[in-house]
């Protein structure tokens, strides 16, 4: 009697993986939404915009961005981790999402790990150190300088607690044996005000958002956070080349799914999202925004993302920032 039953049991098991299979073959067969956990018209929000519209066309599926903000990227990403697993509800995680957050916030409602199944790196994009032409610094070194002679003198704005601008400032105070007065915001609009009035003298900020401001002389850029200098603005160094060696920050963004989503459908999405970032008009569009075009496998996002954990991580226990 039991040969029969377990016949039956391997003939459904089998029946199952049959139509997985052909779902994920066919998907999409439906739009898909990509969970933005920020607001419209931030760096966040084009980055999505500009990977959905290219998705759209090559999956033959309308890529829908549902803005989902609130506190910090929490939101969203609590819905994207609590979203069924098929497919249908992508993320847009990033820095904050998968690395700043899980190392700053004691009870995460989701798993930057355990919740999510990487698609890929799409782009990274570094973070620009500016001063208020009021301060006496022309370059990294001079910045350094005046710091260390006047302890706590500077106030550097950031986007908020926590975030990566502020994190960004922190690395920056530990490798340059510099001490600033942090002044945070909620969000960048309102320090950007601040910083422009000269309320504040510092801010370590996206690249994009603050080029006009640069450009028209109200605020003075000292050097980009990334690994290179931007072909935005060629002439602003790195602060590696400035003189701290090995130091690197920035924003990245990635495309994610609900963990348990099926392989076949993860491998697909992964194929497109790379085929659509080597398009000249998408590296064209992502340099506009300040960002570098990645296009990752979902092996090496993971990699990317336990990568940057640990080293956020360190950073955020070592200068005990912990938000509740």
């Amino acid at each position: 009697m039991r040969l029969p039953i377990l016949a039956a049991v391997l003939s459904s098991l089998a029946a199952a993986a049959t139509v997985s299979t052909a779902a994920a073959t066919d998907y999409p067969v439906k739009p898909v939404r990509l969970i933005v956990p920020f607001a419209a018209g931030g760096g966040n929000d084009a980055v999505a915009r500009t990977i959905a519209q290219r998705l759209s066309v090559q999956l033959g599926q309308q890529v829908v961005v549902d803005n989902r903000a609130g506190a910090g990227g929490i939101v969203g990403a609590e819905l994207a981790a609590k979203s069924a697993a098929d497919g249908y509800t992508l993320f847009l995680g990033g820095v904050g999402s998968h690395a700043i957050n899980p190392s700053v916030h004691r009870n995460l409602p989701y798993d930057p790990v355990k919740d999510f199944a990487p698609v890929s790196l799409i782009a990274s994009a570094p973070l620009i150190l500016v001063v208020h032409p009021s301060v006496a610094a022309n370059s990294v070194a001079e910045f350094i300088a005046l710091s260390r002679a006047q302890p706590d003198a500077i106030n550097y704005a950031s986007n908020g607690n926590g975030s990566s601008s502020h994190l960004a400032a922190v690395m920056f105070e530990r490798m340059s044996g510099t001490r600033m007065t942090h002044v945070p915001y909620k969000g960048l609009s309102p320090a950007l005000v601040d910083l422009l009035s000269g309320q504040v003298q510092a801010m370590f900020s996206s690249v994009v958002a603050i080029l006009g401001h640069v450009r028209a002389g109200k605020l003075r850029a000292l050097a980009v956070t990334g690994e290179r200098r931007l072909p935005l603005i060629p002439d602003v160094p790195t602060i590696a080349e400035a003189g701290i060696p090995g130091y690197q920050a920035g924003s990245w963004y990635g495309i994610l799914a609900p963990a348990g989503t099926p392989p076949q459908i993860i491998r697909k999405l992964n194929a497109e999202i790379v085929k659509a970032i080597r398009e000249p008009e998408m590296q064209k569009a992502f340099a506009l925004e300040g960002a570098e075009p990645i296009g990752s496998s979902a092996e090496q996002f993971a990699a990317h993302i336990r990568a940057e954990l640990d080293r956020l991580g360190a950073v955020a226990r070592e200068a005990k920032i912990e938000l509740q």
